[in-house]
């Protein structure tokens, strides 16, 4: 702990020296969120024109920064992309899906009662008639908090039916964290629990709350093109239908055999649940799957270190969104995603511009924009799987996830509740702009999991997501809540998200100093900061610790 300490000391003594930064213009990364969340990109999916189009901005735009190509090398020269080969799924045509009541069918409309998934376990159709339906609580199966929702229930041509969240979320105590999300609590941990239990289908219940987010994000997000990362045996991690369900849909559902769904939820609450099967109550989906394995890309900048250009740190934002899908009210298809993350992708690329300005780093600095966040993290999940720079080596990730288009607040926040000293220098750091932290107001979403950091975290890598905060200095914490909770209920994965006249971006120009600051001073030392005794990801990373000598 001694060299914790002296580190962090250190740290402290600097920022009160510190040298101002570059100072960010929010009206350029206006500018940049106006272009990349226009129409013509198409709502940024990946393997798309729009995917071109970004590329192309992107790399345009690190290369007048002064930036280098940072991605493979190709001739002994290195891209500003880094290839990232991904399955590709599409469901052709309407799905025809319905349930049975005593052999009595109702069918079922996409986007609106149910939202299905196009399947991912490698097979061209799925066609399911007449299974049986298991509600299995959360479907968590945990040995090392003693708890199986599963209890052996033989589910080889059934449909489980699950809860989203963890078993705590109802009451904010237990074995799971209380009202933090752990893994065991996304919906994509629900799905891969479901292929290794034999299911033929999980279908998640969606409620607001437990989610973080109402239907028409969930409907944005799941009856779109699909993609994952290309698997040796895809129906390891894949039932062969994903989907989630209406709230109401399950009411009756569970009405009609006989059962109460707010009684089943409160016995899912406890580990001695037992799985229950909806009798009488049968499901049904037929529809084509178009599966193909593309190519789609991270965009890779890179200012290589003057003394240790072996090291590492690295700055990374999600440059897609979903796309187009089907019209909301409006007629609207596209997706355009600017703040989610338009704007972080124009931040990225104004802090290279930053850097620029200033003395070279000791350390290298990276810039990366990544793929296919919205499909899984698939674009970082790839690039810590196959690192173009070590990651023993990587001092640190700092992720930028949706960026402040509106008055800078007095504090800031970190997706997620996750112990690191990365996070301590930070708040020392943030200190010199008078903003404190505020811990995450919603552990229950599961943020930590959700955005691009986490899969350099789990890999032992020192990461955080970056959060603006909701005290704004124009408006207070009632400004700020409003805004967060219009944009969640309104635009948040919906057609929606679109770039606003008024955005000043003065927010993201204030936070981008601290960030800068917090990279620079970090590329400019011989630190290396680390997850705290008890976090998990402590022993990967201590593991690695010989290559950092």
């Amino acid at each position: 702990m001694k060299r914790v300490v002296i580190s962090l000391l250190a740290m402290s003594v600097s920022t009160a020296l510190m040298a101002a930064p570059p100072k960010f213009d929010g009206a350029r990364i206006s500018a940049d969120v106006r272009e990349l969340a226009s129409d013509a990109y198409e709502g940024r999916s990946p393997a798309t024109a729009g995917e071109e189009k970004t590329i192309a901005f992107l790399s345009k735009q690190f290369a007048a920064a002064g930036m280098q190509p940072g991605g493979d090398l190709q001739d002994g020269k290195r891209l500003w992309t880094q290839a990232v080969p991904l399955l590709k799924g599409d469901i052709v045509g309407k799905p025809v899906l319905s349930l049975s009541s005593q052999g009595k069918p109702q069918t079922l409309t996409q986007g609106q009662e149910i939202a299905v998934r196009a399947a991912m376990n490698g097979a061209s159709a799925v066609d399911i008639s007449n299974a049986p339906l298991v509600f299995l609580g959360y479907g968590v199966k945990a040995p090392e908090r003693n708890w199986d929702d599963f209890k052996g229930v033989d589910l080889k041509g059934k449909i489980a039916v699950v809860l989203i969240n963890d078993p705590d979320f109802e009451t904010g105590a237990g074995d799971f964290d209380g009202k933090g999300m752990t893994y065991y609590g996304r919906w994509t941990y629900k799905y891969e629990e479901g292929a290794r239990q034999g299911a033929a289908g999980v279908l998640i219940v969606h409620e607001t709350a437990p989610a973080s987010y109402g239907w028409a994000t969930v409907a944005g997000s799941n009856t779109n093109t699909m993609f994952d990362v290309v698997r040796q045996n895809p129906a390891e991690a894949h039932p062969a239908l994903e989907g989630w369900i209406q709230r109401d849909l399950a009411v009756d559902l569970f009405k009609r055999a006989g059962l109460d769904f707010e009684t089943l939820k409160r016995q899912a609450q406890s580990r001695d649940f037992q799985p229950v099967e909806l009798k009488g109550e049968t499901f049904s989906a037929s529809y084509q799957v178009k599966n193909e394995v593309i190519t789609s890309h991270n965009v890779v900048a890179r200012l290589e270190g003057s003394t240790y250009p072996d090291e590492t740190v690295i700055y990374s934002g999600h440059w897609d969104h979903i796309g187009v899908g089907e019209p909301d009210a409006r007629g609207d298809r596209i997706f355009n995603g600017a703040m989610d993350n338009a704007s972080g992708t124009a931040a990225l690329v104004e802090l290279a511009r930053g850097f620029a300005t200033q003395p070279r780093p000791q350390r290298s600095v990276l810039f990366l924009a990544v793929t296919a966040e919205e499909k899984g993290l698939l674009g970082s999940e790839y690039y810590a799987s196959n690192p173009l720079y070590p990651l023993a080596k990587t001092v640190a990730v700092i992720n930028m996830d949706g960026m402040s288009p509106y008055s800078p607040s007095r504090d800031f926040g970190i997706y997620g509740t996750a112990k690191v000293e990365l996070l301590d220098q930070l708040k020392d750091v943030a200190k010199g702009w008078d903003i404190r932290y505020t811990p995450d107001t919603k552990p229950e979403a599961g943020l930590f999991f959700r955005s691009d950091h986490f899969p350099f975290a789990k890999r032992g890598v020192p990461a955080l997501s970056y959060g603006a905060g909701q005290d704004w200095i124009d408006g207070g914490v009632a400004a700020g809540k409003k805004a967060s909770d219009e944009y969640t209920a309104k635009r948040y994965h919906q057609q929606g998200d679109e770039w606003q006249a008024d955005w000043t971006f003065a927010g993201a120009a204030r936070d981008l100093e601290v960030l800068y600051t917090l990279g620079e001073k970090l590329a400019n030392s011989r630190d290396w900061p680390n997850w705290s005794q008890e976090e998990s990801f402590r022993a990967t990373r201590d593991a690695s610790a010989a290559e950092r000598k």
